[in-house]
């Protein structure tokens, strides 16, 4: 994340937007789309497991015109050994290790079919430990890129609305391939769980169970609480640091307020409008909302804000977890998520699975 944060301050300063207007336009700019893959994608290492299994791979076309890219996993035993480290210096690198087999038998019916979505600058693939758990509990998952990430194609923004859009038409297409095998869940983390939020309030997705991983609340304070914590890094070399402490000068509330009102003007979008509260609201199916207390990308403000939005909502909190460890906890998480999922009744409170 601090290499992230160096690149996009660094094009800042290339670019001589020192001004007040220039900085909020250039802002603006990263907020449109995302300006590439985050640093903690391991793209290489994930394409080298994904050619060691069985899966099916595809595009499908939405009403809006996206190819969205889609990956399959079958249910089986895939012997997965799953951990994961924080170096001591680096308070938002990761080191994990993931190995497996593919599976000796014969693929067994699924229990039903998971759908699982990435966050902001991540494509489906970052999701594949979870992908293996949940297909070693016997469901099939498959992974979307959204769009403007991964192998899907481009199309404006809509912090989970208009990618909602895509995952419903998405769904559809392969529900009549016959990819989508009984009853169907989502899984979604970040912005893929905002997205999993706004999809879930559609009656067409027909989704019964939930899981949403750290999704903000509304979109426009998520920024004014994200680019701030961004800035306050101390890691990265003596440039990255120079860079932050004067992007920390240049960039107020001020600032930001005009960057968030010229990214929705781009996207046509106001991006204050945009709740996820309300389509949660709105949610016919079972929904469990998990946010970590220690998360200063996305404060677990947020998450607690989604649970009043709904009377009796289903909602956990983890202690100690950000919002870069949380979705690495499959040993905490993985476990409730598959109960979550099981449950022949949805469950009246969080903690009712293990």
């Amino acid at each position: 994340m601090s290499r992230l944060v160096a690149l996009v301050a660094i094009c800042l300063l290339l670019a001589g937007f020192t001004s007040w207007p220039g900085m909020a336009h250039t802002l603006a700019g990263k907020l449109v789309a995302p300006p590439g893959a985050s640093p903690l994608l391991p793209a290489e290492r994930i394409d080298a497991a994904f050619a060691r299994l069985p899966h099916r791979s595809g595009h499908v076309r939405t009403g809006d015109g996206v190819p969205v890219f889609w990956r399959a996993l079958d249910p089986g035993d895939y012997h997965m050994d799953y951990a994961w480290t924080r170096p001591a210096d680096d308070l938002y690198g990761v080191e994990f290790t993931l190995d497996f087999q593919a599976p000796s038998a014969a693929s067994v019916a699924p229990r039903g079919t998971v759908v699982l979505l990435h966050g902001w600058m991540m494509d489906g693939g970052s999701l594949l430990p979870w992908s293996l758990a949940l297909a070693e509990a016997g469901y099939r998952t498959i992974t979307l890129d959204l769009r403007n990430h991964g192998q899907s194609g481009t199309g404006p923004s809509g912090y989970g609305t208009r990618e909602a859009g895509d995952v419903v038409d998405a769904v559809a297409a392969l529900r009549a391939r016959g990819e989508v095998i009984g009853p169907l869940h989502v899984f979604g983390v970040s912005y893929g769980a905002a997205t999993a939020l706004f999809a879930s309030a559609d009656p067409r997705l027909g989704a019964e169970r939930v899981v949403a991983l750290e999704s903000f609340d509304n979109a426009g304070a998520a920024i004014r609480d994200m680019v701030p914590h961004m800035l306050e890094e101390t890691g990265g070399d003596w440039r990255a640091r120079l860079v932050r402490h004067w992007l920390r000068w240049r960039i107020d509330a001020t600032v930001l307020d005009a960057a968030i009102d010229q990214a929705g003007q781009l996207l046509s979008l106001p991006l204050d409008g945009v709740d996820v509260g309300t389509a949660l609201a709105r949610a016919p199916g079972c929904v469990l909302l998990v946010h970590g207390t220690a998360d200063r990308h996305v404060p677990v403000a947020h998450g607690r804000a989604l649970a009043a939005a709904v009377p009796g909502a289903r909602y956990l909190e983890l202690a100690g977890e950000d919002h870069i460890s949380l979705p690495m906890r499959l040993d905490r998480l993985a476990p409730t998520v598959v109960d979550w999922f099981d449950a022949p009744a949805c469950p009246q409170n969080a903690l009712a699975a293990r």
